[in-house]
């Protein structure tokens, strides 16, 4: 008997320890996120046995994968029921400390140091990649417009409107950045947009002065101020010293006087640190990521693009895939080495492709008709570049067919290396992903997807399934069991 989805919400609070054990509920694309008070009383398994329930994944948070759209429904029925107000994952953590504590049992963080560093990283790039993906398809659009007209609406102000909001974006990306790692790390996000302005350029910047016919020269180098020397890596370590240093002045300033001194120490100190340390640093860090990035495509070739796409869903299943999310921010800067165009970001998108193809190899084969309804419901979503549902529903829990999965989508980061499959943006995968391809790189990367989901396919289709472990994991008639 299938639960509509008020029961599923019934069911899913009784399973972790009903509403008193929950401290809030939250959604984001595929998960409902339930933040708990004490682990002890969460039936992880029976969870996973719901109607529904693609996955369950552990931790911190109770992340229970629906997929688009259903877990929306279930989300709102659950914030009903608990009478805590629903709200996205990424607004969670700025209203947690204000909660109240109400902790029956201590729980050790089960976030490690690494995927805890990338996610505060993931944190601050987040709140812009929709600007990113706008931005980016209108740069994209316009340079293929001007590029096939000879520049014919350049001088049309409805055409330079839109040009400037692709523009505004990027050039004042830094400031956005800025903002959000002081207010990732706690500070104040508005000084945290200060010390992002100094990777910013404008003709009244006094540092950018000429008295008397001569530039100012900065000590140590000798050398006039580059404000696009660091970028916007040099905005991420601005923002977040800002919020360090505010923090730090905060403990030593009568409160009387906090609202005035503390920000003016904060500016100044952080300003001095940032064009003498912060700029020379993520000048570096940016000159070892365009490095990294053309040995991988110019020294490891189609070997590079196989290991980056296979590599790709075990990174998702850890948290770790957060590493790339500023890369792509940098990546599709039209000020960068690369003109915007993201060489990386299409040999991760065809990752998916493999996790399709092993899913159709699993249909084709399986007679279990509880793993023929989940790959149902799940692969539409694959199909669209939403991996999770398919990668937590079939793939992992049969384990084989997740390892032939990933080995099948290095094929297609083999065709789109070998084809310089390029994107201009983000925000949209799979079969959507055309849609913000470079010019040129449509058709190519249509090739790379295909090559993917064939090769999870065939790889798993010889290699990857087991009916045994087929009607161990996915037991028919199971999902009734805790109805």
């Amino acid at each position: 008997m299938s639960l509509n989805n008020e029961q599923i919400a019934e069911k899913i609070i009784h399973l972790c320890g009903g509403v008193e054990n929950i401290k809030n509920n939250s959604t984001c694309m595929t998960r409902l996120h339930i933040r708990y008070y004490d682990h002890e009383f969460i039936n992880i398994k029976a969870i996973q046995q719901l109607d529904s329930v693609f996955g369950v994944v552990d931790g911190d948070t109770i992340q229970i994968i629906f997929g688009p759209g259903k877990v929306t429904n279930i989300g709102n029925s659950i914030s009903e029921i608990t009478r805590i107000p629903l709200a996205l994952e990424s607004e969670v953590e700025e209203v947690e400390e204000s909660l109240p504590s109400k902790t029956l049992k201590f729980q050790p963080s089960r976030l490690s140091h690494v995927q805890a560093f990338f996610k505060h990283f993931a944190n601050i790039f987040l709140p812009v990649l929709p600007g990113i993906a706008g931005a980016g398809l209108i740069n994209g659009v316009t340079r293929a417009i001007n590029t096939y007209t000879n520049n014919a609406y350049v001088g049309i102000w409805w055409y330079a409107l839109i040009m400037t909001m692709g523009w505004a974006l990027f050039m004042y990306l830094p400031i956005f950045v800025g903002m959000n790692a002081a207010k990732e790390f706690k500070g104040t996000p508005i000084l945290g947009g200060i010390g992002g302005a100094l990777s910013v350029t404008h003709i009244d910047m006094p540092l950018l002065d000429i008295i008397n016919g001569k530039e100012i020269l900065l000590p140590i180098t000798h050398a006039p101020y580059n404000y696009a020397v660091g970028g916007i890596l040099a905005a991420v370590i601005t923002g977040i010293a800002f919020a360090y240093i505010e923090r730090a002045v905060r403990k030593f300033v009568p409160q009387i006087i906090d609202m005035f001194v503390t920000p003016l120490l904060t500016i100044i100190i952080g300003g001095f640190l940032s064009v003498l340390v912060f700029q020379y640093l993520g000048s570096v860090l940016t000159d070892f990521i365009y490095i990294s990035t053309e040995f991988i495509f110019n020294q490891l070739g189609i070997f590079g693009g196989f290991i980056l796409s296979a590599i790709q869903l075990p990174l998702v299943s850890l948290g770790l895939h957060r590493v790339f999310i500023p890369l792509h921010a940098i990546l599709s800067d039209p000020a960068g080495k690369t003109a915007g165009i993201n060489y990386l970001l299409p040999i991760l998108m065809v990752a998916g492709g493999g996790q399709v193809g092993a899913a159709l190899a699993l249909y084709v084969r399986t007679s279990n008709t509880r793993l023929k309804k989940s790959i149902i419901a799940t692969i539409p979503a694959g199909i669209l570049g939403i991996g999770e549902p398919l990668m937590y529903a079939v793939t992992m829990p049969l384990l084989r067919p997740f390892i032939t999965a990933c080995i099948g989508s290095g094929f297609g980061g083999m065709m789109i290396v070998l084809l310089k499959v390029g994107a201009i943006s983000q925000g949209v995968s799979g079969i959507m992903a055309p849609l913000i391809m470079a010019s040129g790189s449509r058709l190519p990367f249509i090739i790379g997807l295909l090559f993917a989901y064939a090769g999870g396919f065939m790889i798993t289709y010889l290699f990857g399934y087991d009916e045994s472990m087929v009607n161990e994991v996915f037991i028919e008639g199971s999902e009734e069991q805790y109805v």
